[in-house]
């Protein structure tokens, strides 16, 4: 049994070119194995729900229709438990839309997932994508994914028309991040609005902070080892993390609200401070989908703009935390053959761009697309990223990415030293899963 171990092309294929996938495929169909879908359809396992499910289906449509393949998917906010249940039992999806990497990795090393070189060619994904994506989505030296909807989280957003007014420059660097903080405060203002109350996710933008971190004092290579507990949570790079931090969370005047403000505001609710009269803060670190928490007068790159969280050691530069979904594949048919192969294209990534509320990785995706301008320079900012690296917390064990490490950020920000704190995670880090497969 498949056990869950995480809890959370350079050219566009028209009908022709998809048929004739298809045909060659065919031809060699009574020789692929078994699917979980029937005959010309493809069943797709994924966590895109509602309004948003709605958006998924429109930028699969001209496939469905160019190809006369149905699509069936399904959506579900219990991916990470359903998924491995279904393919513990053979009912497998043809493809599934991952919500992070982790769980891809689990099912490609017990031998589950299809590698795409045996799909798409690999010139045309390193087209289509920034190599620092392709590694995300490689598992033992062996592609297997395709990315899809993304979002940039290394962002610090404030209002430019405050900035200007008050002669405040963009920082280059943490030093220059403090002293603006510093300069902020000695005007009579609050530098940062901050909050961490989440419901049952309470704590979670306390960890987006210290991965920010820890890219850039530890270097993304230190940070894959620490998300893989390749070196311990209570390391001392982590533990320096957690202090750097704790500059802007625990230096007086820093925080709107202070302590108890980042303990107790709902992380949807602590943006609005930027657009106060006056003012409650002026900075505020977030990925971009706190933009559908603005007002709804805001104008996206007019009345709000970001930076990314500035270099602290000059090696590591600024390295761009992300998160997103990747599609891979499970049951080896021709019909999901063509679909990865669609998707991998621009044009689903531009179908929903177009809609709203959707940010892509692709480098071929027309910016025009985007419906306003701050989309484009995120967009841009996704698409060249020399360096990129997966939200930690969501690849970690539930035990801790969603449990230890989200308790611990409140107990940090109440009080706790980073020692106190990054040992309590690490001795419950829980034992490694042995990871094996059902014999059929």
């Amino acid at each position: 049994m498949i056990l869950d171990n995480f809890q959370r092309v350079s050219y566009r294929y028209g009908a022709a070119g998809l048929l004739a996938v298809l045909l060659t495929a065919c031809s060699s169909a009574e020789e692929a194995p078994a699917s979980g879908s029937a005959s010309n359809t493809v069943t797709i396992l994924g966590v895109v729900v509602g309004e948003q499910q709605a958006k998924l289906e429109a930028a699969l449509a001209p496939f469905e229709q160019e190809t006369g393949i149905d699509i069936l998917y399904e959506g579900t906010d219990a991916f990470t438990t359903l998924l491995p249940v279904r393919v513990d039992s053979g009912q497998s999806p043809d493809i599934a839309m991952f919500p992070q990497p982790g769980l891809m990795k689990t099912l490609a090393r017990a031998g589950e997932l299809v590698p795409l070189s045996e799909v798409i060619d690999r010139q045309a994904l390193q087209a289509a994508y920034a190599q620092s994506w392709l590694d995300l989505a490689t598992v033992d030296d062996t592609l297997y994914g395709v990315w899809y909807r993304a979002a940039a989280k290394s962002l610090v957003w404030y209002v430019p028309e405050q900035f200007e007014q008050r002669g405040y420059s963009l920082p280059d660097n943490w030093e220059d991040l403090l002293a603006l903080s510093d300069q902020i405060v000695a005007e009579g203002g609050t530098p940062w609005c901050l909050g961490m109350e989440s419901g049952n996710a309470t704590g979670w933008p306390g960890t987006d902070w210290v991965e920010d971190i820890m890219l850039r004092t530890a270097g993304p290579d230190y940070y894959d080892q620490w998300v893989n507990h390749a070196v311990p949570f209570n390391a001392e790079p982590v533990q320096t993390a957690f202090n750097y931090f704790g500059d802007i969370v625990r230096t007086p005047n820093y925080v709107w609200g202070e302590e108890v403000g980042a303990l107790s505001i709902p992380w949807g609710d602590s943006p609005q401070g930027l657009f106060a009269q006056p003012p409650n803060c002026f900075m505020h670190h977030q990925g971009n989908f706190i933009t559908n928490f603005f007002p709804q007068e805001i104008a996206l790159g007019e009345d709000i703009d970001f930076f990314v969280l500035p270099e602290i050691d000059p090696q590591y530069g600024t390295p761009l935390l992300v998160a997103g979904d990747i599609f891979a594949m499970l049951n080896d048919t021709p019909e999901a053959r063509a679909l990865m192969q669609y998707l991998a294209t621009p044009t689903p990534h531009e179908i929903w761009a177009k809609a709203g509320g959707f940010l892509s990785a692709h480098r071929q995706v027309d910016p025009a697309v985007y419906p306003d301008p701050l989309s484009r320079k995120l967009a841009r900012l996704l698409s060249n990223a020399e360096v990129v690296r997966f939200d930690g917390s969501d690849s970690m064990p539930g035990a801790v990415g969603t449990g230890t490490f989200w308790s611990g950020m409140m107990d940090y920000v109440a009080g706790s030293s980073a020692e106190e704190v990054t040992d309590t995670i690490e001795r419950n880090w829980p034992q490694p899963e042995s990871i094996t497969v059902e014999s059929e």
